[in-house]
């Protein structure tokens, strides 16, 4: 990317925009929007590019319920169409949020949302082994019986009942990554890459299709800041800070890693595999590539981290 000002991506969570429980509404996630923007905003004051990308989880979650629930009636959603939908709604709530936040800060800056596509390989494992689960926990008795009905895979959750689960592949290439760069350049703060991107297949002739999967969000915001050439890949979870022995007696917060200490706490599955690992495999595929930094902090203390106070950076 050329120009004076340097470029991030920062990814957020799907799970940043609901509190808890009781605050699962669209108007209590775009409450936490606005303040999740609230920090951004900030970094672009200070004269960052930004590019913006988010997680879905819960969002497709409450989509494919819905589904369930009317599958009687009506055709269920199929998970590519889900995920555009989702990347339309919650890149609308980001594009108010922002530009409320700049209206009342006086910057002069325009948001975008951009639907993405993400492609991954037919031929990757994960499509033999889904293992994702996704939507609503069923009986025994209704899960294989939407599984005859719909094709899908069902498996039992850890004793919790039934549930649905699909692959999670590996992002190969961001298809829109040109488009977005070229909206960054421009000045536009970008909304891109939601819920990983919609996952989609080549076929023999080159045309793209849509599949029944799920993509890491983090891996593919990686992915997209290595297309664009990103000056720092941030991703944005709910704590300030990484630690290794988290939980456990030995639990120490890191300020900041090398790219190899960082392999080694990986390798020595320092980090859960279900939240913190995938962020830390997408932070050094980034600095492994680019040579340029990974930061790990809370959506709050974005600013603070980008100072040094607080967050975990990832150094080459």
């Amino acid at each position: 990317m050329a120009g004076d000002k340097k470029l991030a991506v920062v990814a957020i969570g799907g799970n940043a925009l609901i509190r808890d429980r009781e605050h699962q509404g669209i108007p209590d996630q775009y409450e936490a929007a606005q303040l999740t923007v609230q920090g951004i905003a900030e970094m672009i004051e200070a004269g960052w590019k930004v590019i913006v990308t988010h997680g879905n989880g819960p969002q497709m979650g409450y989509v494919l319920r819905r589904s369930e629930l009317s599958i009687h009636e009506v055709a269920p959603v199929p998970m590519d169409y889900a995920g555009a939908d989702l990347q339309g709604g919650l890149g609308y709530m980001f594009v108010r949020a922002f530009r409320n936040e700049f209206r009342r800060r006086g910057m002069a800056r325009e948001p975008v949302a951009v639907v993405t596509l993400a492609e991954v390989d037919s031929d990757d494992p994960a499509f033999a082994d889904p293992t994702k689960p996704i939507g609503s926990q069923m009986d025994e008795k209704r899960a294989k019986a939407l599984a005859a009905q719909q094709g899908w895979t069902v498996k039992e959750d850890a004793g919790r009942g039934w549930r649905r689960v699909v692959p999670s592949p590996r992002p190969q290439s961001i298809i829109d990554y040109r488009a977005i760069a070229h909206l960054a350049e421009a000045g536009f703060v970008v909304v891109a890459c939601g819920g990983g991107g919609i996952p989609v297949v080549r076929d023999a002739d080159g045309r793209l299709r849509g599949v029944e999967a799920v993509i890491d969000k983090d891996l593919a915001s990686s992915l997209l800041a290595r297309a664009i050439g990103a000056d720092l890949l941030v991703l944005a979870t709910g704590v300030e800070r990484v630690a290794i022995g988290f939980n456990t007696p030995r639990q120490r917060w890191l300020d900041r890693m090398t790219l190899a200490e960082a392999r080694g706490y990986d390798a020595a599955e320092e980090f859960d595999k279900g939240s913190m690992g995938p962020k830390i495999k997408a932070l050094i595929e980034f600095t492994e590539s680019t040579g340029k930094r990974g930061l790990i902090t809370s959506p709050a203390g974005l600013c603070r981290a980008l100072q040094g106070v607080t967050g975990t950076i990832l150094v080459p």
